[in-house]
Order: C-alpha cells, then structure tokens, then sequence
C-alpha cells in the first residue's frame, strides 16, 4: 500500500485560493490514480476530484467544477487540490485518496486514505 500525507489547509476569506498537497511513500506512486475527499461533521465523506495514473484524465463532482483543479506530479510523488473561488460551503476536512482507478475512486474503493486537513472559508 502507499502512505499519504496531506497538508496545506488553513483559514481564508471567501473568494480566496488554497492548494492543498497529499505526498505520497511505499509502492510506487505512478500505479495509483488520487482522488480528493471532503467531510463535514455529520455526513459522509464525499467525492470532491479524481486523476488518473498518467494525469491525462480529471474528473470533479460539480459543486466544484471550474473552480477546483486536481494535478499530480509522478517524479515527486505528489497530489495537488487547487482551490479557486472559495466558498464557505467548502469548509470541511480533506482527505486524499489512492485507489486502483479514477472510476474506483469515484465509487469510494479507497486502497489508502491521507490523514486529512482542515479547510474553513469565512464569509
């Protein structure tokens, strides 16, 4: 399995940015597509973003499309959340994600999950 740690949230105003990193260790970064997750107390944990192993392929839940960008860099083994336009909706704890295939991601078959990382956007 691969180890995950994300890091990057924090505080901002709405209408602010953050990037969001998840660095990845054990087997081989490059077999594993990423995805990024979100969870509020009270509800489940819920798709935000996914790319495939290769990066070619992005695929966003739509409350977040246009202003999310999910990117990863294989030589360094890292997964990227760009946030654009936040909203106080998107306050949560982000969790990163490795799964066997963007669709599997999707579906939440989660091989290995990041320790997650606190986004609050203020109105």
């Amino acid at each position: 399995q691969v180890q995950l740690v994300g890091s990057g949230g924090g505080l901002v105003q709405a209408g602010g940015s953050l990037r969001l990193s998840c660095a990845a260790s054990g087997r081989t970064f490059s077999m594993y597509a990423m995805g990024w997750f979100r969870q509020t107390p009270g509800k489940e944990r819920e798709f935000v973003a996914a790319i495939s192993t290769s990066g070619l392929s992005t695929y966003y839940a739509d409350p977040v499309k246009g202003r999310f960008t999910i990117s990863r860099d294989n030589a360094e083994n890292t997964v990227y959340l760009q946030m654009n336009s936040l909203k106080p909706e998107d306050t949560a704890v982000y969790y990163c994600a490795a799964g066997v295939t963007s669709a599997a991601i999707r579906r939440k078959l989660i091989d290995s999950w990041g320790q997650g990382t606190q986004v609050t956007v203020s109105s």
